[in-house]
């Protein structure tokens, strides 16, 4: 299953925070989108997995707008990981990943035998089994995050849409996570803060800046010095990973990228 995002804009409070922005993640693909704070990169999300209607453009999934899918098909076929945070914390750690099977339910049908080897398998599979009856409330941040990515995957989706998915992990966690999503190899969109870690686990980065996407391609096509200055305003050094080969990017961290330098256009596979 592929998404495409088509001109998109998003609009706040009749200001505009995301503009024509056009990406794509392909069948089975990592697509992955960078940018700095304020660059629009939650709004994009938010379109795809319906919490925000775009003022103009569409989302696709398999070539049908998302808009004209009802909840309950939208559910089947894309699962989110939000930066927002589940509020229901008197409820265990089970009760929260059940949440994923609601789309499988008619009204006041309750949880059978499939539905909870499918959250025992999620919660397994996020490291995360031996909590399943403890109050979600008295989990660590970290622990939180990887319950609620079980939920995702006990909706067991087509599509994964994932905002920083990493946020509040410890770096054994944060390479767990992103291992099994190049293990998963459903088609995914994940705004991830971490560039490395996106030239690592992304089939595909997008760029956005200031509302806009201003380069799409590889990230070894993508993560370039002069876009890094440009974009992010530092300088850096790309070379390759001692370990994988993926492109290592080297941050100086005694001085920003020189200010006023032009900002490159896109670049396309």
């Amino acid at each position: 299953m592929n998404i495409a995002v088509e001109e998109l804009s998003v609009a706040y409070a009749g200001r505009a925070v995301v503009s024509g922005v056009h990406l794509i993640a392909a069948d089975g693909e990592i697509a992955g989108l960078v940018g700095p704070n304020g660059s629009g990169k939650s709004s994009v999300l938010r379109t795809v997995y319906r919490h925000l209607r775009p003022a103009a453009g569409r989302v696709l999934v398999d070539g049908r707008d998302v808009w004209d899918l009802t909840p309950v098909q939208a559910a089947r076929r894309i699962a989110a990981l939000p930066q927002e945070r589940t509020s229901d914390f008197e409820l265990t750690v089970g009760d929260i990943v059940m949440m994923g099977r609601t789309p499988y339910k008619g009204p006041f049908a309750g949880e059978d035998a499939t539905d909870r080897a499918v959250v025992a398998a999620a919660l397994e599979r996020v490291g995360m089994a031996q909590a399943r009856g403890r109050p979600f409330s008295a989990l660590s941040g970290g622990e939180r995050q990887r319950v609620l990515l079980a939920r995702a995957l006990a909706q067991d989706p087509e599509v994964l849409v994932l905002d920083e998915p990493t946020n509040h992990l410890d770096v054994l966690h944060q390479v767990e996570l992103l291992a099994l999503l190049r293990e998963q190899r459903r088609t995914t969109l994940v705004s991830l803060h971490d560039l490395n870690a996106a030239a690592s686990v992304c089939d595909r980065l997008h760029v956005l800046h200031r509302g806009r996407v201003v380069a799409s391609g590889t990230p070894r096509e993508v993560l370039t010095p002069q876009l890094l200055g440009e974009v992010f305003g530092v300088r850096a050094a790309v070379l390759d990973h001692p370990l994988t080969g993926d492109p290592l990017i080297a941050f100086d961290h005694r001085a920003p990228a020189p200010a006023g330098a032009p900002l490159a256009t896109g670049v396309t596979p």
